[in-house]
């Protein structure tokens, strides 16, 4: 029988956590009565360096059941590195994890069909909203926006889907192969391979606490998202720097011409030549040395990704 890990990164949870642990532990168990995953199963917090009293919630649940667990980090990682340190201390003691958010937002109830999929063969399973109406306008188009330049810029990623997934202990494996710094892990996680498959469910109103994500945070997370998988942006530089020159080469011939008739103006031409050719030669300079910078960029840094200060389930 399966061993399954619920993998839950946690910031400043204090109000939500004991919401979703209560929730968590009727959906678990009602798995383990059904036979589907086995008593070896639990439920794992990943403290994100919260500043609340998130960790002394994590270290009761780990005393009131057996089915809790959780780790602390050394200080606040961010969402990304708080999972995946989640997701790789899990992955050797189960056949399965479930990563969700702490704010119970996601549909807990669509954990069965998750399991039914993974029986079935899919090594990744993703969870996809079936409908955005609980978002607002904004956040709609912006979001379906995001998504369809991410698929321009070359990056494979999967609509409507956040981090709401189940992964096997192969698919696991394969992803501790990948050394990125920078972690985007919706877009990283297709590149694992091997068979998956989609769950639609209906996303649910946070009950308590404030969203982790505000605007200026979900910008730089989708900025992040496109500059840790793809060099295209520094290329498009590239592209803008010859595509400013070649004017340069055009107005050098038009303004030659009208020289050659003699309309034109002492030094005008000479001064707006300078400063498109030399802005065009600079920008194109920029964007091949980007270019390498880029690469570079995406392979060298080699910084701890996390670093976990305790382990409740390695110390018990």
């Amino acid at each position: 029988m399966n061993t399954l890990y619920f993998v839950i990164p946690c910031y400043n949870e204090e109000e939500m956590l004991p919401i979703t642990a209560r929730a968590l532990l009727e959906k678990l168990n009602s798995l383990i009565s059904a036979g589907k995953v086995s008593k070896r199963s639990r439920i794992m917090f990943v403290d994100d360096g919260s500043q609340d009293k998130t960790w002394e919630i994590i270290e009761k649940l780990s005393g009131s059941a057996p089915e809790f667990t959780g780790i602390k980090l050394s200080r606040n990682r961010g969402h990304q590195n708080a999972l995946l340190a989640g997701l790789m201390s899990a992955k050797d003691r189960c056949d399965i994890t479930i990563s969700m958010d702490a704010d119970l937002q996601d549909d807990v109830d669509a954990v069965d069909e998750f399991i039914e999929n993974y029986e079935n063969g899919a090594e990744i399973v993703y969870g996809v909203r079936s409908s955005r109406k609980t978002d607002s306008a904004f956040k709609r188009s912006t979001a379906r926006s995001y998504y369809k330049l991410l698929e321009k810029m070359g990056v494979e990623i999967t609509y409507d889907h956040a981090d709401y997934r189940l992964m096997s202990r192969r698919a696991l494996n394969a992803l501790a192969e990948f050394n990125e710094v920078n972690l985007f892990l919706r877009g990283l996680v297709p590149m694992v391979g091997f068979k998956t498959a989609c769950v639609k469910y209906e996303r649910h109103e946070r009950e308590k606490g404030e969203s982790k994500y505000p605007l200026k945070k979900m910008i730089s997370f989708a900025i992040e998202g496109i500059t840790s998988l793809s060099v295209k942006p520094i290329r498009f530089i590239t592209f803008i720097g010859v595509f400013v020159f070649l004017i340069s080469i055009v107005l050098l011939i038009r303004f030659f011409i009208v020289w050659c008739m003699g309309d034109a103006v002492p030094g005008w031409s000479t001064i707006v030549i300078s400063i498109w050719g030399i802005g065009g030669l600079q920008l194109l300079a920029i964007g091949v040395i980007g270019e390498y910078i880029g690469k570079i960029y995406l392979e060298s840094k080699q910084r701890p990704r996390f670093i976990i200060e305790k382990d409740l389930e390695k110390s018990n």
